[in-house]
């Protein structure tokens, strides 16, 4: 089955003429790669800001995303501080990508042209916001954060309740909150 969808024109600009245009590896692939144009060394924990040496001009009405390398992420443990990386429309500087290093034991090292993230292009809608005294009901209402499920059989809300209803004591103290879990949310807060 293929793509009926035209690819979207996007303007691009080498600041640092001998890097690669950014291509796809695969057909079906969402993102391209980016590359980094300076060798670097990340020790352990350690967080730095790598130039790509591109910037790009997005039509209206679209974002690029900087999304971490999952092979990087698995044999490196090397991700993205930030996310996605955002890349509006009206930004025409040069793409620059902020990596961490997660192992705690081995540096990782970067030589310049290595592939350090990807960016996909999506298209983004415009909002207008409405205020109001109060939103419309529905079936999930204002449960967040491990409302379906998950580790320790309850949802991270109930802990939130749970800390309210023991009081300020619970909440400085790190105590166990419900099944017997020490709340994380207890440790940090009035940090």
């Amino acid at each position: 089955m293929s793509d009926p969808r035209n690819p979207v024109d996007v303007l691009i600009r080498r600041i640092d003429p001998e890097v690669p245009i950014p291509a796809y590896g695969h057909p079906g692939d969402a993102g391209v790669d980016l590359v980094t144009t300076e060798a670097a060394e990340l020790a352990p924990g350690e967080r730095m800001v790598l130039p790509t040496g591109i910037a790009i001009a997005l039509p209206d009405g679209y974002a690029a995303f900087v999304h971490p390398r999952s092979g990087l992420a698995a044999r490196c443990g090397v991700s993205m501080v930030n996310t996605p990386g955002t890349v509006d429309a009206g930004y025409r500087g040069e793409i620059k990508v902020i990596l961490v290093n997660l192992d705690p034991r081995e540096s990782v090292r970067f030589e310049r042209f290595d592939r350090i993230a990807q960016l996909v292009v999506q298209q983004v809608e415009k909002v207008r916001f409405h205020e109001v005294a109060e939103l419309p009901g529905s079936a999930r209402a204002a449960r967040g954060f491990g409302s379906t499920g998950g580790h320790a059989g309850g949802g991270a809300s109930d802990v939130v309740q749970a800390m309210g209803a023991a009081g300020p004591a619970a909440r400085t103290t790190g105590s166990t909150i419900g099944k017997g879990y020490a709340s994380v949310a207890a440790d940090r807060e009035g940090q």
